[in-house]
């Protein structure tokens, strides 16, 4: 399957929960130092090409993007201007964003909608906060201010609808309940910045974290003491990572190093499964398709969307 070319530089992707051939692109100008952003959705052929089913234009760079799990047009972007957008893909462009929220006082660099209730989303910032909203509430109905340095990630756990998790500069992740201001429990998990973190499909309790020291650390919060696996292999920090929808063990990960690598933290000798160099600068964004089996996607700041089946070269 060819490359998609974007216009600018790949932050985030991620597939459509509704859609096999629905996928969504945060991108920005200037490796989102300067400039401005693009929120794509792109459209996968059965022919093997990827194009672009339309796109929305901001005055700066989108860090993260996510699919709302109850409507299949709507979009959040998390952006640089400290705000969080809301797209509708069903009006014209003319019509979009539909909800602009500026609370944040910096850059808004994760989003990601509740699982379970679906009618919920969270953002994280370099304000070192996390905020909860829904779409039609006029501001935002929580905020989560614990971390003491940018909180680079927040993720929903995909069981319990009110609990969630945080990666942050401060070394820590931290789980949280949205009842609760305070987090219910701390992880002391690595010795620099955590960059990235995700919740296991198949065991709440499990989660994964990724970060500058260029490990991933695989952890039980009923036993956070010591991470029940550590991988390595990346040469740089790590930036984002993502369990398997289809396989409880199976962790995909991008680098600074400009790989994606994939991961089954329970082998009994070597752990890593793949490796992928397709990239030609820093990989910033993965997913993996929740509707077929092994199908993963990426961008990074070489301005191309790949997606490709495990196990095949991404650039056949």
């Amino acid at each position: 399957m060819p490359a998609f070319k974007a216009a600018f530089n790949g932050y985030s992707v991620e597939f459509s929960p509704f859609s096999e051939t629905l996928l969504a692109v945060a991108t920005s100008q200037n490796f989102g130092i300067i400039g401005n952003g693009r929120q794509y959705v792109l459209q996968l052929h059965p022919s093997g090409g990827i194009a672009e089913l339309c796109s929305f234009d901001t005055a700066d760079g989108l860090y993260d993007c996510t699919w709302a799990e109850d409507n299949e047009h709507i979009l959040v972007s998390a952006s640089a201007d400290g705000s969080v957008k809301v797209w509708d893909t069903a009006l014209p462009r003319h019509a979009n964003p539909i909800r602009s929220f500026e609370e944040h006082g910096h850059e808004v660099n994760s989003v990601d909608w509740n699982l379970v209730r679906k009618d919920c989303f969270l953002s994280s910032a370099w304000d070192d906060t996390a905020k909860l909203w829904a779409i039609d509430a006029p501001r935002s109905l929580r905020t989560f201010a614990e971390h003491s340095y940018c909180v680079y990630t927040a993720v929903w756990n995909p069981r319990h609808a009110d609990v969630f998790l945080t990666a942050s500069g401060d070394c820590t992740l931290r789980v949280w309940d949205v009842r609760d201001p305070h987090a219910s429990l701390v992880i002391p998990g690595h010795q620099l910045e955590i960059l990235a973190c995700d919740w296991s499909k198949y065991n709440e309790c499990v989660l994964v974290s990724g970060s500058v020291d260029k490990t991933i650390k695989v952890w039980d919060v009923r036993n956070p003491r010591r991470e029940m696996s550590s991988l390595q292999g990346h040469g740089y920090a790590v930036r984002r990572v993502k369990f398997s929808p289809h396989h409880a063990s199976v962790i995909t990960s991008c680098s600074y190093d400009m790989t994606v690598c994939m991961w089954d933290y329970m082998a009994p000798e070597d752990a890593l499964l793949a490796r992928y160099d397709h990239h030609t600068e820093f990989a910033i964004g993965i997913d993996m398709s929740p509707h077929v089996e092994g199908l993963l996607a990426s961008t990074a700041w070489d301005e191309t969307v790949y997606v490709w089946q495990h196990g095949m070269d991404p650039r056949a």
